[in-house]
């Protein structure tokens, strides 16, 4: 008998499946271009998912469900609501897109994208191997779906594939990795071989090679080099809503699944696993940065923007792994946390801006496709302009202080290496801010392509405007998303 707790763990993704369900049959009898009816349902929806994620953050208990199962705890919580957020603000900047394309013949861009969000709460509420994973497969294959919604469009199709073959091999790696852990401990219970390893009686050589295939797993979700090879490819070939929506929301999931994984289950390994993640951090600044120097579609750049991004996440749990069990490690953890949900926050505001400016027949893929945009609208080109220096870590945007708040924790450790990734960091922040510049230099200084005015619906020109708000206002007072963060986080290495 499952008792009545198990199902209070669980009720945002209870909400969540069976409003996926009733949407999916609504829509049947929708016949508007633009699926208004859908549409409405599924943001009212995802509004009410986001406040119940909210409240049950606020109220800050730990509970277990269904056998240990599932956990309900502060962390998940917040990145369970931060990524329902992302997901309504995907959905309203990518829905005229998506109607220009004729992509809402049906409604599969709402109810699938619902199914990718249930895929990422059960990721991060995972307790348990099984679950973890059943989670990222729901995603995944979601994922894939979505790429290859323009089915008339041979890019797209040609990025589901690419997307498919290796999601499948990374999805192999991870799945390998856990059986080897199973096998070694014996459970797949987060908290058992959590203590299983802690005895020191489980053959060490079995647990690394276990640990490798892991974080080559884990490596190839976040998108860090050298497990990066789709990135690229499916932020470029996808219709740039999806792209919008396997950059953001997931990117949360996946922080989630690393701090489930590694520092829950497999902190006994740390020494290890963090020896893995600088090596990673290392490539992913290097490739990332220099690559998306060359890069000409703005997609693309943004794409190799997002591996070197996920660099300085990493470099956050490598500081963290270091210092357990201190408030360093509380710090230099939750730092990531704030790292990646203003990421997310920046991702959003770059490629809604990207979404606007694409029309019927154009795409607006190309750097060369912002010239003028000043001329043209001063308020998109600003909020462009937010966008990029923050990403590029200028003060007093909120990318600033993402950056200062990881290189304070690696510094914190006091050790000669870490102090070495710090500068190393900042070197490859400097590459990365040539790339940025440029896009403002073409903005602002370049002479327009075309005289069209920007126009864009009422929703979505509310929504632009607050997303760079944000990312200004956070800038100028993190102090209160930091605070959550580390509040969080503190609530997750308690239990």
């Amino acid at each position: 008998m499952i008792d009545k707790l198990s199902w209070v763990t669980i009720y945002p993704e209870i909400v969540l499946l069976v409003m996926a369900c009733i949407i999916a049959l609504v829509d049947l009898s929708d016949m508007s271009p633009r699926r208004t009816r859908t549409y409405v349902l599924t943001l009212l929806t995802l509004l009410v998912v986001a406040v119940l994620t909210g409240m049950a953050a606020l109220d800050g208990k730990t509970s277990y469900g269904f056998g240990g199962m599932v956990v309900s705890d502060s962390m998940g919580n917040w990145l369970k609501c931060f990524s329902t957020i992302a997901l309504m603000v995907t959905l309203i900047y990518g829905r005229p897109y998506a109607a220009d394309r004729d992509m809402l013949r049906g409604g599969e861009l709402f109810t699938v994208s619902m199914f990718a969000l249930l895929g990422m709460f059960v990721m991060i509420s995972g307790s348990n191997f099984l679950l973890i994973y059943l989670g990222l497969e729901l995603l995944t294959l979601s994922s894939y779906a979505l790429v290859a919604l323009r089915r008339d469009n041979a890019v797209a199709s040609e990025a589901a594939m690419k997307y498919f073959v290796l999601g499948a091999m990374a999805s192999g790696f991870l799945l390998y990795g856990l059986s080897m852990m199973y096998g070694a401990t014996g459970s797949l219970d987060l908290n058992e071989v959590f203590k299983a390893i802690s005895t020191g009686k489980v053959n060490h050589q079995v647990l690394v090679f276990g640990l490798v295939f892991i974080v080559a797993g884990l490596a190839f979700k976040v998108g860090a080099a050298p497990f990066h090879m789709w990135v690229p490819d499916v932020y470029q070939g996808a219709p740039t809503a999806v792209t919008l929506l396997i950059g953001a929301a997931p990117e949360l999931a996946a922080f989630g699944i690393i701090i489930r994984l590694l520092v829950d289950g497999l902190q006994p390994l740390a020494i290890d696993w963090q020896q893995m993640l600088a090596v990673l951090a290392i490539a992913s600044l290097l490739i990332g940065n220099l690559a998306a120097i060359a890069q000409s579609n703005l997609k693309r750049m943004l794409a190799y923007s997002t591996i070197s991004q996920m660099g300085f996440m990493l470099l956050g749990l490598v500081a963290g792994s270091d210092l357990q069990g201190t408030q360093n490690a509380q710090a230099a953890y939750s730092a990531s946390m704030f790292y990646i949900v203003t990421y997310v926050l920046t991702t959003l505001a770059s490629f809604g801006i990207i979404l606007l400016l694409a029309r019927e027949g154009f795409e607006s893929e190309e750097i060369t496709d912002l010239a003028g945009l000043n001329q043209r609208s001063p308020l998109y080109a600003g909020v462009m302009l937010i966008a990029m220096l923050s990403l590029a870590g200028l003060p007093p945007l909120v990318g600033f202080y993402a950056k200062l708040a990881v290189l304070q924790a690696l510094i914190a450790s006091g050790q000669a290496i870490y102090i070495g990734l710090a500068v190393f960091a900042v070197m490859m922040s400097l590459v990365g801010a040539f790339y940025y510049i440029r896009v403002v230099k073409v903005m602002y200084f370049d002479a327009p392509v075309t005289a069209t005015t920007v126009s864009a619906s009422f929703d979505v020109r509310t929504v632009l405007a607050i997303n760079g708000a944000l990312i200004l206002i956070l800038g100028v007072l993190p102090g209160g998303l930091m605070t959550l963060c580390y509040d969080a986080i503190a609530a997750t290495l308690a239990h």
